[in-house]
């Protein structure tokens, strides 16, 4: 679920959220609940399959954290009310640093919340401030506290590796306190050139607004991931993805599910959802909506993609081999026989002689210079099928 709303924009963001008028928000909240209440409908019309029993519940932004009380407890009452949630369900939600008012934190429990998101970024204050971060380090730690003394622990760190005025030594800082709060999940991106961000257009025109002459370069950031990886590997964060690192048991149930490619549905603005099809024809259909507010709340119709077994083939690929247990050949071939499976052999050979796979029997996974260049090993798997 979608919340797009923000305190100030970060100069790296380039996903659908923004500042808004207040004004706005219940506009917003009306439109996303209506959306919940005919979810069983809209994904009938979408040839999917409908499925009201759910075991987790994702909030995230922008900034959800700043929405009113009751506005974030309406949402959480149209859920229930069209939904049911398994009682061991995973709810999380997105939190903006120093918006966790004691007021806020009782709204969490009351509405059933149990895992909080911390959008930290870095705990260098001055890093977090180039980009637009209102936070500092004291600050995450209060939260942290707070949140357990609420009885929420189930908690993730958000950190970006590659942040204006970064260095090998603060990133390890940042890595340390990190583990030294003893949080239970650890997600690290590395910092992406998006020409649709404020930062991302300054750094491709070699100017200097938003600190972008203080980027650290691309083999700078590839070495602060992989000190990540080591640093909380020694911290008993184990890596299980791509971007993210757990405690035993800590790992995101909801995340899993897009990399599994569970079936989800999503409400708000650029909300993308995946059922199963109910088409034989078809493996499964995907539909978002929207990605700009004004269209979303005046309700523009959703958008469908219907996927076909070769493509959830390639999905199975590319979204599976993001986690380190890999990709399951026998599974998939059991699933969608022989030959759309054996079509990506040309790809997996090559990936593997090119030292970004390795193999282990049935399974294929992303070696460490494959998950530095992951986007290029996925790329490989896409539209074999169709060739």
């Amino acid at each position: 679920m979608s919340v797009p709303f923000c305190r100030t924009k970060c100069s790296y963001c380039n996903f659908a959220s923004d500042v808004f008028s207040r004004a706005v928000f219940e506009r917003y909240i009306d439109r996303v609940c209506e959306d919940i209440d005919r979810a069983s409908a809209t994904a009938v019309a979408m040839g999917g399959v409908f499925e009201n029993e759910i075991d987790s519940v994702y909030i995230g932004g922008g900034t959800p954290s700043i929405l009113e009380a009751q506005q974030f407890e309406r949402l959480f009452v149209t859920v229930r009310r069209n939904f049911r949630l398994r009682q061991d369900a995973e709810i999380t939600v997105e939190c903006a640093p120093g918006t966790l008012t004691p007021a806020f934190v009782d709204t969490l429990v009351r509405c059933g919340v149990n895992r909080v998101s911390l959008g930290v970024q870095s705990f260098i204050d001055r890093e977090a401030a180039a980009v637009g971060r209102l936070h500092k380090r004291e600050t995450v730690h209060s939260d942290i506290a707070r949140l357990r003394s609420a009885g929420i622990a189930n908690i993730n760190v958000d950190l970006i590796a590659g942040l204006p005025h970064q260095t090998a030594e603060s990133w390890l800082f940042s890595l340390n306190d990190a583990i030294s709060t003893n949080v239970p999940h650890v997600s690290v991106y590395m910092l992406e050139v998006d020409e649709d961000s404020r930062l991302g257009k300054e750094l491709i025109a070699g100017g200097t607004k938003y600190h972008a002459h203080f980027v650290p370069n691309e083999d700078e950031v590839a070495d602060f991931y992989l000190t990540a990886c080591e640093q909380f590997d020694a911290g008993n964060l184990k890596q299980y993805e791509i971007s993210n690192f757990a405690r035993a048991g800590g790992e995101s149930r909801h995340n899993l599910k897009y990399w599994r490619r569970n079936p989800y549905v999503g409400f708000g603005v650029d909300a993308h959802s995946m059922l199963k099809a109910s088409s034989p024809d078809e493996d499964a259909v995907r539909f978002s909506t929207p990605d700009v507010l004004e269209q979303y709340v005046a309700g523009t119709p959703v958008r469908r993609i219907p996927v076909s077994p070769e493509q959830a083939v390639e999905e199975n690929f590319f979204l599976g081999l993001r986690l380190n247990s890999g990709v399951d050949l026998r599974q998939l071939t059991a699933r969608f026989g022989q030959d759309v499976v054996a079509a990506q052999n040309p790809a997996i050979e090559e990936s593997i002689n090119n030292e970004l796979v390795e193999r282990e029997g049935a399974v294929i996974r992303l070696t460490r210079r494959g998950r530095l260049l992951s986007n290029n090993v996925f790329e490989r798997f896409v539209g074999v099928g169709a060739s």
